[in-house]
């Protein structure tokens, strides 16, 4: 069983925001089968702290204009190394990219089906 369609577009909705604030390697986990409070992490990162806050920005204005959703919780805003915005079907983790790379989050859910997320790069 994978995650239902409805969180995947979410998922994509989010990613192409996140791409369109130009974070860097969107990619979406399908942790269906691994976690049951939600079905998708969508992860990606920015280079600095106000670039994160702008990713951020972006993804939760585009999944209110067009899937009329607010984030359930937003956590770490404040600091803007490590943003989480819980949709419950999907979260979004927006990292500075040092984080990131300290964290691996990618490694952590190696497990997890990568997700077709069909993000049309902003700058073509």
């Amino acid at each position: 069983m994978s995650a239902p369609e409805e969180s995947l577009d979410l998922a994509r909705v989010a990613g192409q925001a996140a791409a369109d604030k130009l974070a860097e390697e969107v990619i979406g986990l399908d942790v269906s089968e691994q976690v049951v409070i939600t079905d998708v992490f969508l992860v990606c990162s920015g280079d600095s702290e106000r670039q994160v806050s702008a990713i951020v920005d972006g993804v939760e204005e585009a999944l209110l204009r067009d899937r009329r959703r607010k984030p359930l919780r937003r956590e770490g805003q404040r600091d803007a190394r490590w943003v989480l915005l819980d949709y419950g079907d999907i979260v979004v983790h927006v990292q500075h990219a040092e984080d990131r790379a300290y964290y691996a989050l990618e490694r952590l859910w190696r497990d997890a089906p990568v997700l077709d997320l069909q993000i049309v790069d902003p700058a073509a």
